[in-house]
């Protein structure tokens, strides 16, 4: 149960992440675009596919893998096998730090939506100067030409987000081990 407990504090992370990638899908009009992600067995825009990808790749760079085994592995040491579960902190602690999958997900997708909205104001003043504009011919490519260009721009401002949700998901774990 523990084990199982930790497993989607971790997986919380990822949820984060996906749904992030679906907000700025969404602002971007790919709403449609939809690609199958075989780990969950649901379809999911293909930015937040991209996202996961850079995400795990990530993950697996910063060896997370290793430090979530590390931490299985003393839990065992800390909490001997018996027939108890998580304890009640523990359950509080996991809810709380699902709480993270909506604050993650602004905070990775904040810089492209903004951006975008910009351009969709832009758009809107276009549209009020110039009537006979065409605002499905005209907007749709540049709003998704920009949404990858500020895609692109944001993608350093990334790895620090995603090292932040990574420590408050092994501090989550680690309150979740010390809380029984």
């Amino acid at each position: 149960m523990i084990g199982l407990a930790m497993g989607f504090a971790v997986k919380l992370i990822f949820s984060a992440i996906e749904t992030g990638g679906h907000i700025m899908a969404q602002t971007m009009g790919l709403g449609f675009a939809q690609m199958n992600d075989p780990a969950n067995g649901v379809t999911v825009p293909v930015v937040s596919q991209f996202y996961i990808i850079i995400a795990t790749l990530l993950f697996l760079a910063l060896n997370g893998h290793l430090v979530v085994i590390d931490v299985l592995a003393e839990s065992f040491q800390m909490l001997p096998i018996s027939m108890q579960g998580v304890s009640n902190d523990g359950l509080w602690v996991l809810i709380l730090w699902s709480s993270w999958i909506f604050t993650g997900a602004v905070i990775i997708s904040l810089p492209v939506v903004v951006a975008l909205l910009l351009v969709n104001i832009a758009f809107g003043i276009m549209m009020r100067a110039a009537p006979q504009l065409n605002v499905f011919a005209v907007g749709f490519p540049l709003t998704l030409t920009f949404g990858f260009i500020f895609m692109l721009v944001s993608l350093p401002i990334f790895l620090p987000q995603f090292s932040s949700l990574i420590e408050h998901a092994l501090m989550a774990v680690g309150n979740l081990v010390s809380a029984r």
